[in-house]
């Protein structure tokens, strides 16, 4: 792995981010940016991110939580309280393309680097963040973290109506699919800057931004302006919507097109359904889902998975295992498409990363650096600023 140091490559090389993001959202969107190219430089306070203290570590403030979310950046530590500190804070500003934090709105206002004031400062900025809500509404102020946007969003809602109680989906589904997006749209604030010179602020509500993402097709009848029945779209939400058991394991399978069913039909011993009026057609199908999941489940209790996936195969319908998390690290496939990375970090010992899964034909993304201890690129920034050792220690601490 590159260090630090190492020339950036990537569509997003040449660009400099000022990242006062911590916990999940900011973090996974601006490691986004670094994994592409851009020059990451995440400001901590003396105590650091929070995720350093959470999850299983071999170096102090090295936790896995941090190191899931922290790579392709380097660590200066700022303790913003100090007026010299935030003075610093400035002048990095002056020179960076994006400007990103995780605080309230009102808390960026009060430390000073509210929209306005960082735009003052350097009018091409792109100012980012991600609020709970839209900054137009009552909820402007609101805190809101992952679970408290899973509820409101409805995808609790939505796990009610599959399994009879609510529920939150077991990831940090919010704070993650709304950090891609806030990476996103930084991208695409940044090409209208290179078209224009015009910067501009962004902001990713998450409430809105889950909801938006929920009802895609949860939305389903009241995507009508009259009542056409109840919103959820049926299949998706339906008991027998499972992997299938089979005899030794669990098997995903997903027929849609006519020719899709006829052949898991056919792999399934029952190639006369296939012309069968109730199931022949994708119109007929769709008000008969239940019948079919049974039917299917029936059929796939009888053989073991390795079986179903040479039937379904040979008959071109997509199916894969489901996986156990434990078995991922050593998965044929993820080891013959090089997905995991295994790094010596510095302090942290031998290491495990998932690679970048986006790829670009002439601007390839890499991993920049491994997460950075903390504060380990204070000196050589602030440095490169001009500021004595002496006037360094007075800031980071």
């Amino acid at each position: 792995m590159p260090s630090a140091d190492t020339p950036a490559r990537g569509p997003l090389s040449g660009f400099r981010v000022i990242d006062l993001t911590q916990f999940i959202l900011g973090p996974v969107a601006t490691q986004i940016l670094g994994d592409y190219g851009a020059d990451v430089i995440k400001i901590e306070g003396p105590g650091g991110d929070l995720n350093r203290k959470i999850g299983p570590a071999r170096h102090p403030d090295m936790a896995a939580m941090f190191l899931g979310m922290n790579r392709s950046k380097r660590s200066v530590v700022l303790n913003l309280k100090r007026a010299e500190a935030l003075e610093a804070l400035g002048r990095m500003i002056e020179k960076a393309d994006v400007f990103v934090h995780s605080m309230r709105p009102d808390s960026a206002e009060r430390l000073g680097v509210g929209y306005q004031a960082v735009a003052r400062r350097n009018p091409r900025i792109v100012y980012a963040c991600a609020p709970g809500y839209r900054q137009d509404g009552p909820f402007r102020d609101r805190p809101a973290y992952d679970d408290v946007i899973q509820g409101e969003s409805g995808i609790t809602g939505i796990a009610e109506l599959a399994f009879g109680e609510p529920r939150y989906m077991p990831t940090v589904m919010a704070d993650k699919f709304c950090g891609y997006v806030l990476a996103s749209s930084i991208g695409m604030a940044l090409v209208h800057r290179e078209r224009t010179g015009e910067g501009q602020e962004v902001q990713v509500p998450m409430l809105e931004t889950m909801m938006s993402f929920n009802l895609v097709e949860h939305l389903w009848a009241g995507a009508f302006d009259e009542p056409q029945g109840e919103l959820g779209y049926d299949r998706a939400l339906m008991p027998f919507r499972r992997p299938f058991a089979t005899k030794n394991g669990h098997i995903c399978l997903m027929a849609t097109s006519d020719a899709q069913w006829r052949g898991l039909f056919a792999a399934c011993g029952r190639p006369e359904l296939g012309a069968d009026p109730r199931y022949a057609t994708l119109e007929e199908r769709s008000k008969r889902f239940p019948e079919l999941y049974r039917l299917i489940a029936e059929e796939m209790a009888k053989h073991t998975t390795g079986e179903w996936r040479s039937r379904l195969d040979s008959a071109d319908v997509p199916n894969g295992v489901a996986r156990k998390l434990r078995d991922l690290p050593s998965d044929p496939y993820l080891a013959e498409t090089g997905f995991f990375h295994r790094y010596a970090h510095p302090q942290a010992g031998p290491m495990i990363t998932p690679a970048i899964p986006v790829h670009f034909s002439k601007t390839p993304a890499q991993i920049q650096c491994p997460p950075p201890t903390l504060g380990e690129h204070t000196r050589a920034v602030l440095s490169s600023m001009g500021y004595s050792d002496s006037q360094i220690q007075r800031m980071s601490t």
